[in-house]
């Protein structure tokens, strides 16, 4: 018999159990929800080295990888009554950038000293261009798309806040072995664009994909080599999470990013080190932040500095910067002596957007394909320079698998190369007409780049890589081959009751066997044609 203690103890584990289930589902229900319900925004900061042979105060060299301190001049190192001298071609290379990214360009800018103690940082004070910048307000049309799934893509714009101008510090060099830090100062003094995005990005793809846009551009403007290894590019990113309808959340900065993954990696790593921390009841630090590549997690530097920690003052060594537009030259000027903002931003190259938009509409050429012709080097102008009267697609597939593969495994840079454009078009149609296999095609490049003065049908010729045209040849080979493989002939005939698919089968390897006995020199479709006529007599 069964205890009323024992039937009240069943019923508090039932209650218990009820319990248990009802708090984890709400708890699972609670996390998703909250999970979903996040919001990040992420803001940019992008440094990019003003492509000039100078610095921007100073006549020192710029040129990349110099030996320590060989490339500073007395004004660099600070040394007392020193004075700057502004350089010209760094006021023309931001007008130039800011006219391509949409911005007003300022007829009046004037240079701010931004004041804070670095080792690498001489003077103590950085020349900026803090309150009167020399654009402001732009707009930059970007793609965002994502390599693993190219069906995945969207057009996007973003604001650009401000773009200034200003110099770089030098550079710490950390002797872990001795214990010691070393300064060099060869960057120091580099002219530099500061461009500083609206808070339009949600995250790490969307951030990156914007980068990558930038560089593209910086590279047509020829005003940024945009190589971000060599630090010509670093990216700094402001990242900050909140729940949808609340105030936006704490912002973290992520310093000195150079490499466009990097980029996305980091910032996504920090959004979600955010949400984690928010879920757990902690809070976020206003605080600077660096990315180590390896871990893949940032890790924090320092607390944030607050603006007016910078002490901004009016730089007293230069005067205001004035840019006029072409009605405005002031009478009896010489106009080679002032900057005309028209004269810069005549011949502005298309921005890559642009570009995309263009081949995809006019050529059907997919996005995929779109962005290898636009991000390579010379790819596309070659692409413009061909495609008269020819198959755009076919075209693209020879530049991409055929071109690219030979010159990226030489390492050779598309707008260097000694390959004359028209010899590039010819092979191209020598390929379409099929009078060269596939399979040569790739030794036709290797030799034109080796002969640059040859022909491609020059070198055919010599080499005897062009297709056997003689069907009777081709026919006798065949037939060799069919002879060597009875087991493929049989193959064949039991798969005659088999879909299309399976009949192709024995006829591709047949076509392969005889296509490696005549060293390439055929034309594949043809031989199809000869076996399964010789196959269907059989």
């Amino acid at each position: 018999m069964v205890s009323i203690h024992q039937i009240s103890l069943r019923r508090l584990c039932r209650l218990f159990a009820l319990v248990f289930r009802h708090n984890r589902h709400c708890s699972n229900s609670s996390k998703n929800r909250s999970a979903q319900t996040w919001r990040s925004v992420v803001g940019l900061e992008i440094h990019a080295q003003i492509q000039s042979e100078s610095k921007l105060f100073s006549g020192a060299s710029t040129k990349y990888a110099g030996s320590t301190n060989t490339q500073v001049s007395i004004f660099d190192a600070a040394i007392p009554g020193t004075l700057p001298v502004l350089n010209r071609r760094c006021i023309e290379a931001g007008v130039r950038t800011a006219g391509a990214l949409g911005c007003k360009i300022s007829q009046v800018s004037k240079f701010d000293r931004k004041h804070y103690f670095y080792a690498d940082l001489p003077t103590g004070y950085q020349i900026t261009q803090q309150r009167h910048p020399l654009a402001r307000d732009g707009k930059v049309k970007y793609l965002v798309y994502n390599t693993d799934n190219w069906n995945k893509y969207n057009w996007k714009t973003a604001s650009i806040i401000q773009l200034q101008i200003e110099q770089d510090s030098g550079k710490s060099l950390h002797d872990a072995d001795r214990n010691r830090s070393l300064i060099d100062l060869n960057r120091a003094g580099v002219g530099l664009m500061e461009i500083v995005t609206a808070p339009d990005f949600t995250d790490g793809e969307d951030a990156s994909s914007f980068v990558r846009e930038l560089v593209l551009i910086l590279r047509r403007l020829e005003t940024c080599s945009g190589k971000m290894e060599e630090g010509a590019l670093r990216v700094d990113a402001n990242i900050s999470v909140h729940r949808p309808g609340e105030p936006l959340g704490v912002r973290t900065e992520i310093k000195n990013l150079n490499s466009i993954r990097s980029v996305g990696r980091a910032i996504d790593y920090e959004i979600k080190r955010q949400i984690a921390e928010l879920e757990s009841g902690r809070e976020i630090v206003n605080e600077t932040r660096s990315f180590d590549a390896q871990s893949g997690q940032t890790i924090a530097m320092r607390d944030k500095e607050k603006l007016q920690d910078y002490r901004f003052m009016p730089e007293p060594n230069l005067l205001p910067v004035f840019l006029y537009d072409s009605k405005s030259v002031p009478m009896g000027v010489d106009r080679a002596s002032v900057i005309v903002i028209d004269n810069l931003l005549q011949g502005l190259p298309p921005a890559p957007s642009e570009s995309y938009e263009r081949i995809h509409k006019d050529h059907k050429i997919s996005i995929r394909n779109c962005v290898i012709l636009v991000n390579e080097d010379g790819l596309l102008k070659m692409f413009d320079d061909i495609i008269e009267k020819r198959d755009a697609k076919a075209l693209t597939n020879f530049l991409i698998t055929d071109f690219l593969g030979v010159t990226h495994a030489r390492n050779i840079n598309l707008l260097q190369s000694p390959v004359p454009l028209r010899h590039i078009a010819d092979l191209f149609d020598m390929k379409t007409d099929r009078c060269i296999s596939n399979d040569n095609i790739s030794q036709v490049l290797e030799l034109m780049f080796d002969f640059p003065d040859k022909t491609p049908a020059e070198i055919v010729k010599e080499k005897q890589l062009d297709n056997i045209q003689d069907t009777e040849v081709l026919r006798a080979e065949c037939e060799k081959t069919l002879l060597k493989h009875p087991d493929v002939v049989q193959r064949w005939k039991v798969s005659q009751q088999k879909e299309k698919k399976g009949r192709q089968d024995p006829v591709i390897k047949l076509v392969n066997t005889t296509m490696t006995a005549l060293k390439n020199r055929a034309d594949p479709l043809v031989l199809i044609s000869i076996f399964e006529k010789l196959l269907s007599k059989k």
